[in-house]
């Protein structure tokens, strides 16, 4: 039989039998919910960017976004107020990109191509681990959460130490590890948002923000990794 007239069967490839037909439907939401998450973050880092009309976000856009995340927690979840936390998750990642504007617009005065490379790197990534989590036993990964946890006390950690030292060294290595700690997240919250939809917990707004904020850590770690490897290549021209 010739290797090229095999067919691939998509139905077979996107079926995740070990998941019911309902948590399929509630990740759907959730990564549809993602979508326009990101699409929202996009348009507060371009609105930064353009009209600077937010000369000190830090601060701000902080509160703004912890300010939105508290009112959604504090917003059950119901057909009536679907539309309502719909419209706070959409303030909550516009917060979020406006905090990412300060850095979009320093990685633009080092090399724009850097951004739409951290963006694709961070899908491929997100993409990869999403679909380890979906395929994977299920619980498999959940043995994760602590080692995690204690990873991020790490990193808290050395951000707090490093505030005294100022050591690139230390930089350095907080951003790798972090970008590693998020990746095992990836994993780690996805098979979480399925446990959760199979015992019965279909909120599918809150279990985007979990993954959201996922994604733009990543997102945030590579844009950093690949504006210090830009700088670094043009002091060794120089």
């Amino acid at each position: 039989m010739n290797v090229f007239d095999r067919t691939i069967n998509f139905d077979a490839l996107l079926k995740f039998s070990q998941i019911s037909r309902s948590t399929q439907q509630h990740l759907k939401n959730v990564y549809a919910s993602l979508a326009v998450c990101m699409l929202v973050a996009a348009a507060g880092s371009y609105i930064f960017i353009i009209t600077r009309l937010f000369p000190v976000t830090g601060w701000l856009t902080m509160l703004g976004s912890l300010a939105m995340m508290g009112w959604l927690a504090m917003t059950p979840h119901s057909p009536q107020t679907e539309k309502k936390r719909l419209g706070i998750l959409a303030a909550f990642a516009f917060f979020t990109g406006l905090g990412l504007g300060p850095l979009m617009d320093y990685v633009i005065s080092v090399n724009p191509s850097i951004i739409l490379t951290a963006f694709l790197g961070t899908s491929v990534i997100f993409a990869c681990f999403t679909l380890s989590a979906l395929y994977a036993k299920r619980r498999s990964y959940l043995f994760l959460g602590g080692t995690l946890m204690s990873g991020l006390t790490v990193l808290l950690l050395v951000s707090v130490f490093n505030m005294f030292f100022a050591s690139e060294i230390l930089f350095k290595a907080h951003v790798y590890l972090g970008l590693a700690i998020m990746c095992g997240f990836v994993l780690f919250d996805t098979q979480l948002i399925i446990e959760k939809a199979e015992m019965g917990d279909k909120d599918y707004i809150w279990h985007c923000v979990d993954l959201f904020l996922d994604f733009v850590t990543i997102f945030r770690k590579l844009v950093i990794i690949l504006s210090m490897n830009e700088k670094e290549k043009k002091k060794e021209k120089k």
